[in-house]
C-alpha cells in the first residue's frame, strides 16, 4: 500500500508541513495512516518529499510500522508512485493507493472499495463521487457498460467533460502489476507538464483492461 505524502501544500502559507496540521488534535497524516493501517496491508509506504524531515519524524512518533520512499521533485502522481514502488518490487496481487491530506477517509471506506474490486475482478478501481460543485476535479469519463474509459484532469477538459458532476478521489486499488506496466508507458504530455498516474487507467483501457469505479455518497 501507498500513501501519497510528498505534496508543497503552498495554498496554506506555512512553514510547517500542511501534512502536521491538526484536525480535532489529530495531525491530518495520522488520520490517513489510520484509514490504511485498517486494511492490514503486508507493507505501507509513504512518499514524502516537501519537509520530508518533518514528516518521516512525525511518522516515526505515530506509525514505526510504516516505511518512506523519497521523492526529490514535484513531478506528479504518477511519479510519486513510481518512488513508491521502489520499496514494493517483489509485491504481487493489489496495491493500494491514497492520500496523507485526506483526514476524513475511514479504513472502512478503503475496505469496501478493496471489497468492490475483487467482487468485480477490474485491474483497476478508483474511488468516486458526485458533487454538486466539481471544479478543480479530474472528471471520470464512463463507458456505454458504465466501466471507467478514462479520467480527465480539470485543466485538459473540454466543455462537455467539465458537466461531468463524478469526480476522481485519486484513491485507487490496482493490480501490481496493471500499475508497474502502466507506470512504465506513461508521458509528461499533458497541460501540468507532469506523469499523471489517471494515465495509467488509459493504457488499462487501451489494453483491453476492466477499469471499474466504486461511488461513494461524498467525500
Amino acid at each position: 500500500m501507498i500513501v501519497l505524502a510528498a505534496g508543497g501544500g503552498t495554498r496554506m502559507k506555512s512553514s510547517r508541513s500542511k501534512l502536521l496540521h491538526e484536525v480535532c488534535g489529530h495531525s491530518m497524516l495520522s488520520y490517513a495512516v489510520n484509514a490504511a493501517t485498517a486494511l492490514e496491508p503486508e507493507q505501507l509506504v509513504v512518499v514524502v518529499g516537501h519537509l520530508r524531515e518533518q514528516v518521516t519524524e512525525h511518522l516515526h512518533d505515530i506509525a514505526p510500522h510504516t516505511r518512506t520512499a523519497i521523492q526529490d521533485q514535484p513531478n506528479g502522481t504518477g511519479h510519486a508512485v513510481q518512488c513508491g514502488l521502489v520499496d514494493l518490487e517483489q509485491v504481487t496481487g493489489e496495491i493500494v493507493v491514497t492520500y496523507g491530506d485526506v483526514p476524513m477517509l475511514s479504513g472502512d471506506t478503503l475496505t469496501q472499495l478493496v471489497a468492490a474490486h475483487r467482487a468485480s475482478a477490474d485491474a483497476i478501481t478508483v474511488l468516486t463521487a458526485k458533487l454538486g460543485d466539481p471544479t478543480g476535479y479530474g472528471r471520470i469519463v464512463r463507458d456505454a457498460q458504465g466501466l471507467v474509459a478514462r479520467i480527465v484532469e480539470h485543466k485538459d477538459a473540454d466543455e462537455e467533460t467539465l458537466q461531468i458532476t463524478e469526480i476522481n478521489s485519486g484513491i485507487y486499488v490496482f493490480d501490481a502489476d496493471v500499475l508497474r506496466d502502466g507506470l512504465s508507458r506513461i508521458t509528461a504530455d499533458n497541460a501540468q507538464g507532469e506523469l499523471y498516474l489517471t494515465d495509467v487507467l488509459g493504457i488499462a483501457r487501451a489494453d483491453g483492461r476492466r477499469v471499474g469505479a466504486y461511488q461513494i455518497d461524498d467525500f
